[in-house]
C-alpha cells in the first residue's frame, strides 16, 4: 500500500466531514476552504468515495455531502482504497528476476511492509480520529 497525495487529502476531507456533517450536508466548497484542497480534486475525490458508498450527495440549495456510513465503520484503509489503486511497494523491478532468475531477496520484506500498513489503516476508523482530534483540543 502507498499513501499518496490523494490518499492523504481523501482522509483529511473524510474527517472534515465527519466533524461538520451532524447539522447538514457538507459542501465541497467549505471542505475546501476548510482544508486548503482545491474544489476541483475534491470534485475527483468525492466522485471516487460516491461511487464506492463512503459519501452519499444531496442536491439542490442546502446540499452537500454525509457520511455514507456511520463513522465507526469507516476505516482509514477504506478511504484510501477507494481513491488509489491498490500499490504495492514492490513494483516491476522488484517482481522481476534477478540476473541469475532468483526472486529479489527483498521482495518479502516489501510484500510484508505493505500488509502492515493495510492491516494498520484497517484499524483505525474515521471516529477514532476524531475522538483523537477532540481529546487533543
Amino acid at each position: 500500500m502507498r499513501l499518496s497525495t490523494k490518499g492523504r487529502y481523501a482522509v483529511t476531507a473524510m474527517l472534515d466531514l465527519a466533524l461538520n456533517g451532524t447539522q447538514g450536508p457538507v459542501t465541497l466548497a467549505d471542505i475546501s476552504e476548510n482544508q486548503g484542497i482545491s474544489l476541483s480534486y475534491l470534485e475527483q475525490l468525492f466522485a471516487a468515495l460516491r461511487s464506492t458508498g463512503l459519501v452519499r450527495g444531496v442536491r439542490g440549495p442546502g446540499g452537500g455531502y454525509y457520511l455514507g456510513r456511520e463513522s465507526d465503520e469507516i476505516s482509514i484503509a477504506d478511504i484510501i482504497c477507494a481513491v488509489d489503486e491498490w500499490v504495492e511497494y514492490t513494483r516491476c523491478k522488484a517482481r522481476q528476476s534477478n540476473h541469475e532468475g532468483q526472486r529479489s531477496m527483498t521482495h518479502n520484506l516489501w510484500d510484508d511492509l505493505s500488509e502492515q500498513i493495510f492491516v494498520f489503516l484497517t484499524d483505525i476508523t474515521l471516529d477514532d480520529l476524531v475522538k483523537r482530534g477532540l481529546e487533543r483540543e
